[in-house]
């Protein structure tokens, strides 16, 4: 069985002093990883001529449902110019419906339609089974220390959120 001090030939002692190189690599780690990982979402996107974002968005609303376009506006960090050009084109292609709220009648709350979320499902699901693939090859303790790196790696606001989102699960 392999040694968990040790991780791709780098033992636990030397992690606080990796090299350049080092950290290059874990970069390109990254980038090829976020290239599988978005590579079948991309595929479905690339049909139906939608982009990222509004993978993105049907994943926070399908999350949330009842979400405030405020609250998905800070989630995102996109403009509203940018969230309002997706919001719209998923209204109008029937995937999300946008209700008014029923404290605040100002605000808009974002639900996913059935076909909404069966469009979700089937942009998340590969993504889904890449990730619990990766987690149960690495084991209990890679994944944690993962997520430890992902969060080190977030902005204090950007973690702040989503601690919040986590929170409320």
């Amino acid at each position: 069985m392999r040694d968990k001090a040790i991780v791709s030939g780098i033992d636990s002692e030397s992690l606080l002093f990796l090299t350049d190189e080092q950290i290059r690599r874990g970069i390109e780690t990254l980038y090829f990883a976020y290239r599988a990982f978005t590579s079948d979402p991309d595929l479905i996107l690339a049909e139906i001529g939608y982009g990222r974002a509004h993978h993105r968005a049907l994943h926070f609303i399908g999350r949330d449902q009842g979400l405030t376009v405020t609250a998905l506006l800070a989630v995102l960090a996109v403009t509203k110019q940018s969230l309002n050009r997706v919001l719209r084109t998923l209204i109008q292609d029937g995937l999300v419906e946008s209700r008014v709220g029923r404290h605040d009648r100002r605000e808009r709350l974002l639900y996913l339609t059935r076909k909404g979320a069966e469009l979700e499902r089937r942009l998340s699901e590969p993504q889904r089974m890449r990730v619990r693939q990766a987690y149960r090859a690495a084991g209990p303790q890679a994944v944690a220390g993962f997520r430890q790196v992902l969060e080190a790696m977030m902005d204090p606001e950007t973690f702040g959120r989503y601690r919040a989102m986590k929170d409320g699960e």
